[in-house]
């Protein structure tokens, strides 16, 4: 169905990250299993990728799997790293038919083996298309990121002589050279849909000025609509980045 939001001139944020929230209690609102959410949820993340491809946004992060995700049932979570792993094989064609590039947010090292294998392989499958950059964020944590950052610049020091390994080479330019993809442009509009108001520990350092939205709808019935209302709601923000206009 097509939207019946119309979109300003002003111009669309080019990364948009998205909380995917809701999936569990759109299944418990219809008395299904939690898994049965997830798997409607996916479904509609390929429907927001595809609405976003055709509106030309440049990188859109979706917020798969955090690390603190962990935490849910062995069962739950199982299902989960099925369903990414089921989605990489199967929809390939999708993202090669739409020029889309997948890449990954987040630390491989916890990731099942296959997982980490299949993720690879669509990286480099469609690390040439020139159209939507999709980030996976998968065992993603905003602070668990910054770590990693912080380890890899503190690496890339040891391998300097001793006299020049100084604390004013910790920098912000240093440490977000340390991020997961550092070439990717901070994200303009953070959504966070069913409804929550929390971060979640996302994009914390690349999010320092985002701008956030938050819908009540959750994730599974979040739809093309409800994306261009975020961004018309985007369109009509004031953005200072801490300064002030005259």
């Amino acid at each position: 169905m097509a939207s019946s939001v119309v979109l300003g001139s002003s111009p669309l944020p080019r990364h948009i990250g998205i909380i995917m929230d809701g999936n569990g209690r759109w299944a418990q609102r219809k008395n299904l299993l939690r898994t049965q959410g997830h798997l409607e949820g996916l479904k509609n993340a390929k429907k927001i990728v595809k609405a976003a491809s055709d509106l030309h946004i440049p990188f859109l992060t979706l917020y798969v799997f955090s690390t603190e995700n962990w935490k849910r049932t062995a069962e739950e979570v199982g299902f989960i790293m099925g369903l990414v792993k089921q989605h990489l094989k199967a929809e390939l064609d999708f993202y090669r038919e739409n020029r889309i590039r997948i890449r990954h947010a987040g630390d491989p090292e916890g990731l099942p083996r296959d997982i980490v294998r299949e993720l690879e392989e669509a990286c480099e499958d469609t690390r040439s298309f020139e159209g939507l950059q999709v980030i996976l964020a998968l065992n993603y944590g905003g602070r668990d990121a910054i770590v990693r950052a912080v380890r890899r610049r503190l690496a890339s020091l040891e391998k300097e002589p001793l006299e020049k390994r100084v604390p004013e080479k910790i920098t912000e330019e240093g440490i977000r050279g340390g991020l997961d993809n550092p070439d990717i442009p901070d994200p303009d509009l953070i959504i966070r849909t069913g409804g929550e108001y929390r971060t979640s520990n996302f994009l914390l350092w690349e999010g320092a000025y985002a701008e956030y939205y938050f819908s009540e709808v959750l994730w599974p019935d979040w739809t093309e609509g409800d994306l261009h209302s975020a961004l018309a709601a985007y369109q009509e923000r004031e953005r200072r980045f801490g300064g002030r206009k005259p």
